[in-house]
């Protein structure tokens, strides 16, 4: 029998008892430095897809990157189920994004999800491999003891924006990583500077090595995608101010 799936949920392709997760996101955005960390850190360690977000507010679109065929906003956990990660690789529509964060963190807290980190990069044109951070007063106090500079004011939008303003409605520890990053082009040292941040605060074991070394290469497969965030970029302004 065919299971059906619900218009808007979480939908899993695969059963894993999830402990308490740590979520970390990522989202289409300045140097694609959301979607390349949480990439690099779902192939190092060795995550396995277990679901999709499905919702009428996503475009009608699937994604190739290097030659596979993908669903663009996947689900993925480790083998013991006690990190998520979240990573989309298409532009969403403004008016989707509070029903996206909805359907997210429903199926967050269902699964008992302790924290969640947005991965995020800041429009610049050079990389200066500093991270800072936006969170509630505790969780900056502890990344600062981390080398993570705390953002003194300023304004998140996009679908960072409306996870973020969720969580703090329901209560839900939560933080977003940012650092400069090119607004024109892929940046994998943006994206290396996130895991290395992350991996610091977390105790993460993810060499970030191969991702410095190669960033010829994987700015040339993210390019179309890249292209794409320019065009979005330019009927929205800017994520960060």
């Amino acid at each position: 029998m065919t299971r059906k799936i619900s218009d808007e949920s979480v939908y899993e392709i695969k059963k894993i008892l999830l402990k308490s997760p740590i979520v970390i996101a990522g989202f289409v955005g300045p140097g694609l430095a959301g979607p390349l960390a949480v990439g690099y850190i779902i192939e190092k360690l060795n995550m396995q897809e277990i679901g999709y977000l499905h919702s009428k507010y996503l475009p009608p679109s699937t994604v190739f990157i290097q030659g596979r065929l993908r669903h663009p906003f996947r689900v993925y956990s480790n083998k013991k189920g006690n990190i998520c990660a979240i990573i989309c690789e298409v532009t969403l529509r403004a008016d989707g994004l509070y029903n996206i964060a909805s359907i997210l963190l429903d199926w967050a807290q269902t699964k008992g999800c302790k924290e969640l980190v947005i991965l995020d990069g800041v429009a610049s044109e050079e990389h200066d491999n500093q991270t800072f951070c936006a969170a509630e007063e505790d969780l900056c106090r502890i990344m600062q003891d981390k080398q993570i500079s705390m953002i003194s004011q300023g304004f998140i939008t996009g679908i960072p924006g409306s996870i973020l303003n969720e969580c703090i409605i329901r209560k839900i520890r939560a933080i977003t990583l940012l650092v400069k990053a090119s607004n024109t082009k892929p940046d994998p040292l943006a994206a290396a500077t996130l895991i290395d941040s992350l991996c610091r605060v977390y105790g993460f074991a993810v060499d970030t090595s191969e991702l410095r070394q190669q960033r010829e290469k994987i700015g040339s497969d993210f390019k179309e995608l890249s292209e794409k965030y320019k065009e979005h970029r330019q009927a929205d302004s800017g994520m960060y101010m």
